[in-house]
């Protein structure tokens, strides 16, 4: 059986139930050559960050870090039942070095002080996980994935530095047996702690693969696979069974959960194919992300963004809308970071629909209307859909209210209150 990589997701390991599942996805799958990355447990990754806003803040650590410490602590006594286990001794061990490093920081940079304790909820959950593989019977090597993945200095979005990472994996990672490692974290250069930005831990399993030649990646999650839309607002949304990697770009792009670029792209470039499967029930077929068609079933899909902002823009004096105007429109978008989800222009207007993540819209919006007329509609949805026919159209349209609407060969987009 070829080598492959797995990767697991906090919610697959959100308690002892779940990583004895993680534990059967391997068995029922007869896996035995496998790089296995693990998230953070569960919502660990947002008890961390609060834990740091607690430092910055000179709040109390200790208050901050128990529910941290409880919550692995049950894990391990419920996987475990006996507190004399080597794995309490490491997990103390991974709270000491917690401990340690608060102690001596004087970096006031946030980004900085972030990556070196956020990645201490993926070294916790893989030391469990590991520790639990051991005692029945699952033999495994787990691996400090720092010392392998090497990126620049830039914190919570650093960027691999390729050929020393491959160099690396290839050299201290078997592709025999079990292999145990952490999605999401790196480290720079002079060996401090980083991350790997939005996805992370899907990027991670796409960077080992590319390294090391695996025969595929598994993404493991809590649904079937990825579906033509989420069932949540999208009635009859179906199993897509296979997508092409362009098409799963393409998806992403426009906001669908499904797998974000940076993880296909090293994929892509040594045509290894990926796996979106469900934990649940391993024995299922899931979606695969691969060359080829663009979607099987070729059906509609659908794609909701809430809470953007439509930006509607026009000169003061009725003239034309010209590539210098556009050009700095873009520009200040830009310089606020306001996400371009969607833009439309004609000879007299722009508009542009955006997510104002980092809530700067009333910056960009006082300095627009020096130079514009604009109009704003706060909370509005940006509905698309990919590869539409009629009666598809026709049911997205029915009872909304909408505000801007585009079409072009595969795709329609629609703007509505």
């Amino acid at each position: 059986m070829g080598f492959k990589v797995y990767k697991f997701g906090g919610a697959s390991v959100k308690d002892a139930a779940g990583v004895r599942n993680v534990a059967r996805v391997l068995k029922e799958t007869e896996t035995t050559n496998a790089v296995v990355v693990v998230s953070a447990m569960g919502k660990m990754t947002n008890a961390f960050e609060e834990f740091i806003k607690a430092y910055f803040e000179d709040r109390s650590l200790a208050e901050a870090l128990e529910p941290i410490e409880a919550y692995h602590h049950n894990i391990a006594l419920d996987l475990f039942g006996n507190l004399q286990h080597p794995v309490f001794k490491s997990l103390s061990a991974l709270f000491s070095e917690i401990d340690d490093f608060l102690k001596r920081n004087k970096s006031p940079d946030y980004d900085y002080v972030y990556d070196q304790l956020v990645v201490y909820g993926e070294l916790l959950s893989t030391t469990l996980v590991s520790h639990y593989f051991n005692e029945i019977g699952l033999a495994n090597t787990w691996h400090d994935v720092r010392n392998y993945i090497k990126t620049n200095t830039r914190y919570r979005e650093g960027k691999v530095e390729w050929e020393l990472t491959m160099r690396n994996l290839s050299r201290n990672i078997s592709k025999k047996g079990i292999q145990i490692t952490q999605g999401f974290i790196a480290s720079d250069p002079n060996g401090f702690s980083t991350t790997l930005g939005r996805e992370g831990s899907d990027y991670s399993a796409a960077i080992i693969a590319y390294c090391l030649n695996a025969e595929s990646v598994t993404i493991w999650k809590d649904v079937p696979g990825v579906m033509s839309g989420d069932p949540r607002y999208f009635e009859n949304a179906v199993l897509l069974q296979s997508i092409s990697y362009t098409e799963a770009v393409e998806l992403a792009f426009y906001g669908a959960s499904v797998i974000h670029p940076k993880t296909l792209q090293p994929l892509q470039r040594k045509e290894i194919p990926l796996y979106v499967k469900s934990f649940l029930n391993p024995a299922d077929t899931g979606t695969q992300v691969c060359l080829g068609e663009a979607i099987q079933p070729k059906v509609p899909c659908y794609i909701l963004k809430r809470e953007q902002v439509l930006l509607s823009l026009s000169s003061l004096d009725f003239s034309f809308m010209d590539e210098d105007n556009i050009g700095e429109i873009f520009k200040l978008l830009g310089q606020y970071k306001l996400k371009v989800d969607m833009i439309q222009n004609s000879a007299i207007s722009f508009s542009v629909c955006v997510e104002d993540k980092y809530r700067n819209l009333q910056k960009l919006v006082s300095r627009l209307k020096a130079d514009y007329k604009v109009t704003v509609y706060e909370q509005v949805f940006l509905y698309t859909l990919r590869h539409p026919n009629e009666e598809a159209v026709r049911n997205l349209e029915e009872h909304k209210e909408i505000l801007l609407k585009q079409v072009t060969q595969n795709t329609v987009q629609l703007v509505s209150l």
